[in-house]
């Protein structure tokens, strides 16, 4: 570790000679190492838009419950009365022809319920199975419970297909609320709900957020219009670039001959526009698939903290600087940076910012809390004087 840049007062002479030992890893926190040139696939730092999972939701009523339904509760009541009028029950009506409320108004074993089941990105076939989960709106316990055939509508409130039908045994998880549940395989497709990834011979890339930024954004458009033989699946193909024409459109590059080659163009730094070639755009899987197990090489986030305070993991950025300051913790006083502070075995002065990684090793030596160290990298960002991103998880 290099102690250029820290000057350490108040302190047992066995600690600062513990301060100047080589680099010791903080308990609880990392340094980032990652590689200038660090390569990564495609498809894991993005998704193709239309593969998102979808929520289907409905209201339910839950029977066979132990007392411990719904007290009062009018709109179960109405529900309840409803349900078994379709199912011929024995409802009477009032003189308005309203249902007659009266006759289960008592009824404490049954709960009313929101019933919702995820669709995966990938879509779901009519006939499909989904797991559902039921909460309870003022039940105290859906334990011993079994949910009535509820029917499942989109997560759009002007959308009034019904895409699923829920009905099943509750399961209860012993470690969880007793007002959740659990119906395994409880949602039976009644719709098919398809995938569309491709619009107008265009698919659209979304980086995930860990990765979004422009830099990565022009790295992405960049690896895919300039590896043609990847893309294309053409082993005779060399790399060439395909850039932008002067009117806003896209161009062949020197090798593309005219052909359907894949061409790329970042919008923002989140999504991208990726053209499917001629060729594949009947059948667009092989592309997809190739595209999105091309190699990006990123730029490395070695600028970046992520605080996880819950567990007390710090990440530091090798790149993570900070301004000169004098950072006093109890008994300790630490400063960083400066022109005052020499090399050791030199005498020149030194002009340039600490390491946080440093200042972080310095206070391990020191035998500081990872809670304490989280709160110097806290106030140091507010104070503007710590020169990176830092990201709470």
């Amino acid at each position: 570790m290099s102690n250029r840049f820290f000057r350490l007062k108040a302190q047992p002479i066995k600690a600062c000679r513990a301060a100047l030992m080589p680099t010791m890893l903080l308990v609880g926190c990392l340094i980032s190492t990652v590689s200038p040139a660090a390569g990564m696939r495609l498809g894991d730092l993005c998704r193709v838009r239309g593969q998102e999972t979808n929520t289907l939701q409905g209201l339910g009523l839950v029977v066979g419950l132990r007392g411990t339904g719904d007290n009062d509760a009018a709109p179960t009541s109405r529900a309840l009365a409803r349900a078994m009028q379709l199912m011929g029950g024995p409802i009477g009506s009032d003189a308005t022809g309203q249902l007659n409320l009266d006759d289960v108004s008592d009824a404490k074993n049954v709960a009313m319920v929101i019933v919702t089941a995820q669709v995966p990105g990938v879509g779901a076939q009519q006939g499909d199975r989904l797991d559902v989960s039921v909460s309870a709106i003022s039940a105290k316990s859906l334990e011993g419970g079994q949910l009535l055939t509820t029917p499942l509508l989109g997560p759009r409130t002007d959308d009034r297909t019904v895409y699923a039908l829920a009905q099943g045994t509750l399961r209860v998880d012993p470690d969880a609320a007793a007002t959740v549940a659990t119906v395994e395989g409880g949602a039976k497709m009644e719709s098919t709900i398809k995938a569309n990834f491709m619009n107008d011979g265009m698919i659209t890339l979304v980086l995930d957020q860990d990765f979004a930024d422009f830099v990565t954004a022009q790295r992405i458009e960049d690896a895919i219009n300039n590896f043609q033989a990847i893309i294309t699946g053409d082993p005779n193909a060399s790399p060439g670039m395909i850039g932008r024409s002067r009117s806003g459109g896209f161009q062949g590059g020197q090798n593309s001959g005219g052909a359907g080659l894949a061409m790329a163009r970042a919008i923002d730094q989140l999504h991208i526009e990726v053209e499917i070639p001629a060729l594949d755009r009947e059948s667009p899987v092989r592309f997809i698939s190739l595209l999105l197990d091309t190699t990006v090489h990123l730029s490395p986030k070695s600028n970046r903290v992520v605080i996880n305070e819950s567990d007390g993991i710090v990440v530091i950025g090798k790149d993570v600087e900070i301004a000169p300051v004098l950072v006093t913790h109890r008994n300790l006083r630490i400063q960083a940076g400066g022109p005052n502070f020499v090399d050791i075995g030199t005498t020149d002065n030194l002009e340039t910012n600490a390491k946080l990684k440093d200042l972080a090793d310095a206070l391990n030596a020191l035998d500081v809390p990872t809670d304490d160290l989280i709160a110097i990298i806290k106030t140091l960002k507010a104070k503007g004087d710590l020169y990176g991103e830092v990201v709470f998880r």
